[in-house]
């Protein structure tokens, strides 16, 4: 953490762990009888617990989202650009939740935990969970911390795919739904991405169909190898060309295999520093996650009749270099959004970094979140 804390950071913070002990039945058919998802809140909730925020997190997001949990942090939470005093999620307006999914592998209770029926971690026991079972439970920790309402539940990528469950399964509980780079549903592109990865993992031979945890393993390799074809994709071809372009490492080829280009050794760096903090078991959950959702599915492809049931106003954010969910899927979101009467505010940023740009803050971007959540603070007196 810098010698003294920036005045617009949260500070210090520190993550709860809160326990339910109601039944969960989730889309799959199974249950689960308990489990526990870890928290961490910004911020202070007013008298009528009107000025909550929701954060969703994205495929290896997880409840640290801003300000630093010890004197030690080099790095504060991962969307902490936006989240704190001034920022776009003003702390000194708002009370932020920021949650680990249910079967994430940052506290929450997912394959790494151990199943209370065996005494060993779920494993490949763990149900499949879908974004609409992880809406469910958000809604029973909003229950749990007093809060009837969100002012806003704000997401980007999986995130924002969290979002618009929310409109849909919860209308009455959310008055804003803030929907940044993402999409009403992938693409068979976008599904093939995750195939290799998971395929990746799972070819990996200490992988062990899942229960790696009994060899006190993990499928290193294949986690590396997954997290490196999803930076790609995180990433535009410009960004990428303006970081790395055709930089060596060293002055000359080496007419071998190893890592001699810049943008080799980069990828190689993120996933080994994957592979050592993600369990295998929560990325083949999240990415099928991504795979199902589709709320138009039970509408035969109709978006705009699914999102009959939302009640509250969207902000919906892409960018222009976003090529794993292009500005023409949010348009799209968009357009049935008008089409079911929905209030909507739409803007596409201009920004190089492709789709890692949400976590970016370029100024258009910061001016237009800012202004629409100062519009949403104001609505509850804050």
């Amino acid at each position: 953490m810098p010698d003294s804390v920036p005045s617009d950071s949260v500070g210090i913070v520190s993550p709860q762990t809160i326990a339910f002990n109601t039944p969960l039945e989730l889309a799959c058919g199974q249950t689960l009888e308990e489990y526990e998802l870890v928290v961490e809140t910004y911020g202070t909730l007013n008298e009528d617990a009107s000025n909550a925020v929701l954060i969703c997190h994205a495929l290896s997001g997880h409840h640290h989202a801003a300000g630093y949990h010890c004197a030690d942090d080099r790095k504060p939470g991962w969307w902490d650009s936006c989240i704190g005093p001034g920022k776009p999620i003003d702390t000194n307006r708002f009370f932020v939740v920021s949650l680990n999914n249910l079967g994430g592998c940052h506290g929450s209770t997912g394959p790494s935990s151990i199943n209370p029926a065996t005494g060993k971690p779920y494993g490949p026991d763990f149900p499949v969970i879908t974004v609409t079972d992880w809406v469910h439970s958000q809604a029973r920790l909003a229950d749990r911390l007093g809060i009837q309402q969100w002012a806003a539940v704000v997401g980007g990528s999986l995130g924002g795919m969290q979002a618009m469950q929310w409109s849909l399964s919860y209308p009455d509980r959310l008055r804003h739904a803030v929907i940044i780079a993402s999409t009403p549903k992938l693409s068979a592109q976008n599904i093939a991405f995750n195939e290799v990865a998971r395929q990746a993992i799972t070819s990996d031979t200490e992988f062990h169909d899942g229960r790696y945890y009994d060899f006190d393993t993990v499928p290193r390799r294949g986690l590396m190898l997954a997290r490196m074809v999803g930076h790609i994709t995180y990433l535009s071809d410009a960004s990428m060309g303006e970081k790395f372009g055709r930089e060596l490492r060293e002055e000359a080829f080496k007419f071998g295999y190893d890592a001699e280009f810049q943008v080799e050794s980069y990828l190689r760096y993120q996933g080994e520093r994957f592979s050592e903090t993600f369990d295998a078991n929560t990325y083949l959950l999240m990415t099928r996650a991504l795979d199902y959702f589709d709320p138009a599915w039970h509408t035969e492809g109709d978006l705009a009749r699914a999102l009959t049931p939302a009640t509250c106003e969207y902000l919906v954010l892409s960018f222009s270099t976003d090529w794993r969910f292009s500005p023409a899927r949010s348009e799209e979101m968009v357009n049935a959004m008008i089409s079911a009467r929905k209030k909507v505010s739409y803007a596409e940023v201009d920004a190089p970094w492709g789709h890692d740009a949400f976590l970016i803050p370029t100024p258009r971007y910061t001016d237009i979140f800012t202004a629409y959540m100062g519009r949403v603070a104001r609505e509850t007196g804050a």
